[in-house]
């Protein structure tokens, strides 16, 4: 295969001399890039776009074969009078390209990357290849230090394992709807709808008017960034999707009427920033600051009844300050069927330190028990070149997991035998029964039972990020046990006998 990502990486140096950054060098690859897919695959004529401008109605050909056709200074205006009359068209056109603009200051730049894109039949390569292009960008700018790289990016490999697990089937009834409230490019959207195409022969089994509603009133989401959101709009539209995605804080933002859905995949942000106070919203059981637990909060909140939900969430989240008070009120509204402990390095080279895990849960019925998967510990630090990720990693546990959607297969901690250290296998599936998570004040994270051997082995402990990582984690959730202390003691209620 065309090691694109590899080849708009190099160019993207080359860019840097005209100031455009590495974000926008994406933003501009995937506008290109959207234009020429669209011309292949015909999936939207853009030869004659009408759009008003200074009070004039005006037409533009803002096809692929116009763009290229042109160079010098007349390339560099077409271009910019194509994002612009883009921008104005109704619908979700006009919401693609809402705001883009050139970032080029020379046309021989342009130029060169029009005709770099041009060598490619990008429909002749696999589906999602545009989105495998900017994903390798998002890579490359990540591992060269670039911070926030990753906001927009979930490992498809994980996606792709939670989605089988979830089996995010519309067909279910006519008003069945998909939801990620953080959705980035779209990828937990894109893999929904690529493995309800992997179920139905290409999609060859649904019916024709089943097929116009799965595409145009099924797929929704909301990004509080806009570049991500155009991603995930292109993304989506070129695979025939035409998604609802708004733009907005899910959480400091909630609407005055929730839309509620059947299935909600999601991976929050990472870290605190923007998480400084808790937001006023009727629907949340617990006031906390903490972004990924109001996250998981706003996700009870628009799941249906009998809808099922599958969320990323890092470590800190399952022990944080509040965290047994969000579980505790998770787990008698909802079954916490599942749990998953990612392989350290998931998020390699986003955020190789942090410790990520998936819950899943089923709206409507309180948990009796639920059935957590070590896919951590005592496995080898996932790495780019060395270890990285693959399907490898999820397999067993897809087996543990079952064919229901909802937690309720069959299940038996032998489906995970005793293997040797280091193996992907070993005893990693153990159910708890409420009683014991309660005895745990609802903390996640203390469902623990492996022994770590890279701790006694000297030769084999973590990398230095992660043991820093850890360190961080643990200091600040002793800060924040602290700080609990200290407040009830401003209370009175530590000062014994006070009133």
């Amino acid at each position: 295969m065309v090691d694109v990502g590899k080849k708009l990486w190099g160019f993207c140096h080359t860019l840097r001399h005209e100031g455009i950054s590495y974000t926008r060098y994406i933003e501009q690859i995937t506008c290109l890039l959207f234009i020429k897919m669209a011309a292949e695959r015909d999936i939207v004529d853009l030869t004659n776009m009408q759009y008003e401008e200074l009070g004039e109605q005006r037409t533009l050909d803002c096809s692929w074969r116009a763009l290229a056709a042109k160079s010098g200074t007349e390339l560099l205006e077409h271009y910019e009078a194509t994002l612009r009359a883009l921008g104005k068209q109704p619908g979700i056109l006009g919401d693609i390209f809402a705001g883009a603009q050139s970032r080029f200051k020379t046309p021989v730049s342009l130029k060169k990357l029009l005709g770099l894109i041009d060598e490619i039949e990008w429909t002749s390569l696999e589906v999602d290849v545009k989105g495998k292009a900017y994903e390798d960008l998002l890579e490359q700018a990540a591992s060269e230090g670039k911070k926030g790289a990753g906001q927009m990016f979930t490992p498809r490999l994980v996606i792709q394992a939670i989605v089988r697990c979830v089996h995010p089937d519309p067909r279910v009834h006519k008003e069945f709807k998909i939801c990620d409230p953080a959705c980035g490019t779209g990828g937990f959207l894109v893999c929904a709808y690529e493995w309800l195409l992997s179920v139905t022969h290409d999609g060859g089994d649904l019916k024709r008017p089943e097929a116009k509603r799965l595409k145009s009133g099924t797929y929704f989401g909301q990004d509080i960034d806009d570049e991500p959101r155009r991603f995930a709009l292109m993304n989506l539209y070129l695979h025939g999707i035409e998604p609802q995605i708004k733009l907005g804080d899910t959480i400091y933002e909630a609407p005055e009427r929730l839309n509620t859905f059947d299935v909600v995949l999601t991976n929050p942000p990472f870290g605190t920033r923007g998480a400084n106070q808790a937001p006023e919203r009727e629907d949340f059981i617990v006031a906390t600051s903490n972004k990924q637990l109001n996250f998981i909060q706003h996700v009870m909140s628009i799941l249906r009844p009998g809808g099922r939900a599958a969320i990323v969430v890092p470590d800190n989240c399952l022990f944080a300050d509040q965290a047994g008070a969000v579980f505790d009120d998770l787990t008698k509204t909802c079954d916490l069927h599942t749990v998953l402990r990612l392989p350290n390095g998931t998020f390699t080279p986003y955020s190789a330190g942090t410790k990520t895990n998936v819950i899943f849960f089923t709206k409507g019925e309180p948990t009796e028990a639920t059935w957590v998967y070590d896919a951590r510990t005592n496995v080898p630090h996932i790495t780019k070149k060395d270890r990285p990720l693959s399907a490898e990693h999820f397999a067993e546990f897809e087996r543990c997991f079952g064919d229901d959607p909802f937690g309720r297969a069959t299940r038996s901690e032998k489906d995970s035998p005793q293997t040797k250290k280091g193996y992907l296998g070993g005893g990693r599936w153990r159910k708890f029964s409420i009683a014991e998570i309660r005895e745990k004040n609802f903390k996640i994270d203390s469902l623990k039972w492996l022994r770590d051997e890279s701790l006694e082995d000297a030769s084999d402990l973590p990398e230095p990020e992660e043991l820093a990582t850890d360190a961080i984690s643990e200091l600040t959730a002793a800060v924040s046990e602290l700080n609990e202390i200290v407040a009830m003691l401003e209370n009175g209620n530590g000062r014994g006998g006070a009133a």
